[in-house]
């Protein structure tokens, strides 16, 4: 069987599914790498919402695909970009995300990790900031998941100098109980986002961020950088303070960042492993028993899948991760919080299903693809 799918001018091309998907068991935790997916959210369909109002989320399917990552061995990264965090999903969609996934992370034994951010307040002054980031900050701590202190829209706003980010980072680490991730969001992400750190120059943001961890290294477990530059990340990974890891966010050259060099790696804290969950945590149980070149043997073909989810408008790469979830059974429907589902175009989640296809990421092939024409379908494509 053959399936005609649309390519980005407009015509039809034939291609093949396969008929089998890759055999990946479900296994422990990892030995030589710490690795959280950014998990999405999975909305719920018969809610009569609109794509400004508060986001209806189908609870049972939202904690049920954290289960199927944690069931691999990954950590779960909770209530971050990729659950439409400040695009669909408001702090008290937040909020109630992380009381939920922490207290399922619990019961199972998952490691979880939630963002803290300030998206109870679009704009405000730095002590407004300030506070914003502590109400989130206490949730997090009190639900008993690590805290994630993700970069800010609002404080992008208001800090006016380097020492704005300076005074507010360091307040909220002496307040840390435990080790944090820092997260800086480049602009590509979120446009918001731009002269973060306080410099469009990315060399002069990057002294700022290395001073912020240099004065509270025993508050920091690690930091997580999503810039989708390789070499600026192996260049601050290797001027970090010992003990403080490197989290890649780094969606298109995550392969060799986690393989690493005689001088380091990184581990890994990525939207794309929502849909490589599986597989993902296949490669890196190889690199496990020290096999590199079988790690990136796994993982290097999944780079273009990753490069096409996350071509710009970057901060839309949601979208596709989703529409691979519905295609591979995790949920029942192609609906996102905020009508998100409409981002992309029709050639765009073709070429994503062609691609993860031909990976095998599909538990039920023939499913994908039934759900694949009924997606041509109500766009108008005809056999």
């Amino acid at each position: 069987m053959t399936i005609e799918l649309p390519d980005a001018r407009g015509r039809l091309r034939t291609y093949e599914p396969r008929t089998e998907p890759l055999a990946l068991a479900t296994g422990a935790p990892f030995t030589s790498r710490t690795v959280f997916s950014a998990a999405h959210v999975v909305a719920e369909p018969y809610a009569d919402t609109t794509p400004d109002s508060p986001a209806a989320v189908d609870w049972d399917a939202t904690l049920a695909f954290r289960r199927h990552l944690w069931s691999h061995g990954l950590g779960v990264a909770e209530a971050m970009d990729t659950a439409q965090r400040g695009m669909g999903l408001d702090w008290a969609g937040a909020a109630e995300l992380i009381r939920r996934s922490a207290a399922e992370a619990k019961a199972v034994g998952g490691r979880i990790a939630c963002g803290v951010g300030t998206d109870q307040i679009a704009s405000g002054t730095l002590a407004e900031v300030r506070a914003a980031y502590e109400e989130q900050l206490a949730l997090v701590e009190e639900s008993g998941a690590q805290a994630i202190l993700m970069a800010s829209r609002a404080l992008a706003s208001a800090a006016k100098s380097p020492d704005d980010y300076l005074e507010v980072y360091g307040h909220l680490l002496r307040q840390a109980a435990e080790p944090v991730i820092l997260h800086w969001l480049g602009p590509m992400f979120d446009p918001a986002l731009e002269g973060y750190w306080g410099s469009s120059d990315l060399d002069a943001a990057t002294d700022t961020f290395l001073e912020v961890i240099a004065a509270h290294p025993d508050k920091i477990d690690g930091i997580k950088v999503s810039l989708l530059d390789a070499g600026r990340e192996v260049a601050l990974r290797r001027r970090l303070p010992q003990g403080v890891r490197c989290y890649t966010g780094d969606d298109f050259h995550y392969p060799e960042l986690i393989a690493g060099d005689e001088q380091g790696f990184s581990h890994a804290l990525l939207g794309i492993f929502d849909p490589l969950g599986p597989l993902a945590a296949e490669a890196v149980r190889v690199l496990d028993t020290g096999n590199t070149d079988g790690f990136r043997a796994l993982l290097d073909p999944t780079v273009e899948l990753s490069r096409h989810l996350f071509q710009a408008p970057t901060r839309f790469y949601k979208t596709g991760v989703v529409f691979l979830a519905w295609l591979a059974g995790h949920q029942s429907h192609f609906a996102m919080v905020g009508g998100l589902q409409s981002a992309r175009s029709l050639p765009h989640l073709a070429r994503a299903y062609e691609l993860a296809d031909g990976l095998g990421l599909f538990p039920d092939p023939k499913l994908a693809e039934d759900r694949m024409r009924t997606l041509l379908h109500l766009y108008g494509v005809t056999p």
